[in-house]
């Protein structure tokens, strides 16, 4: 049996830029998931409450009122030109990772595996930062103080460790 592969090529930049970290976890909208799929966002929401088992409050949650204010304020645009007059679910990796199980289109699958490499990317980027950070400050233990203020102004620039 031979496995026929659609290939989906979603750019990198299109999922990195709709990473966001809510509740200190980086987090997908249902929005945005919906539109990488090629899905509506209310269909995307349908199969998510047919099969809520599947999305423990680790895996998927709805933004609270207060959170969705917040987020509107930051972009500075009325919900309706959002597209968000409902409160959004949110899916952390384990919620996108199950979300191909209940999309059951080849596309949702292949968008999936793409989504999945970047998360893996960024956990490897932030681990690459902290081990950075954790270098610098060995470093500074061992030079005496003219060096901090060099130290400092390194740091400021590196991402915090919840960040990356």
């Amino acid at each position: 049996m031979t496995k026929k592969n659609i290939i989906v090529n979603v750019p990198e930049a299109r999922i990195e830029k709709r990473i966001f970290v809510i509740r200190g976890k980086k987090v997908m909208l249902d929005r945005d998931l919906a539109e990488l799929y090629s899905v509506e966002t209310r269909q995307l929401k349908r199969q998510v409450r047919r099969n809520i088992e599947r999305f423990p409050d680790d895996f998927m949650f709805e933004l609270t009122r207060a959170e969705l204010e917040n987020w509107v304020c930051q972009f500075g645009t009325p919900k309706d030109k959002m597209g968000l007059r409902l409160r959004p679910m949110v899916f952390t990796e384990h919620g996108i990772l199950m979300l191909s199980s209940v999309l059951n289109s080849k596309k949702a699958i292949q968008v999936n595996i793409q989504i999945m490499r970047i998360f893996t990317k960024i956990r490897g980027m932030a681990l690459t930062y902290e081990d950075l950070r954790q270098k610098i400050e060995s470093m500074e233990r061992r030079y005496d103080m003219k060096f901090r203020i060099i130290f400092d102004a390194i740091k400021d620039e590196l991402p915090s460790p919840g960040e990356a």
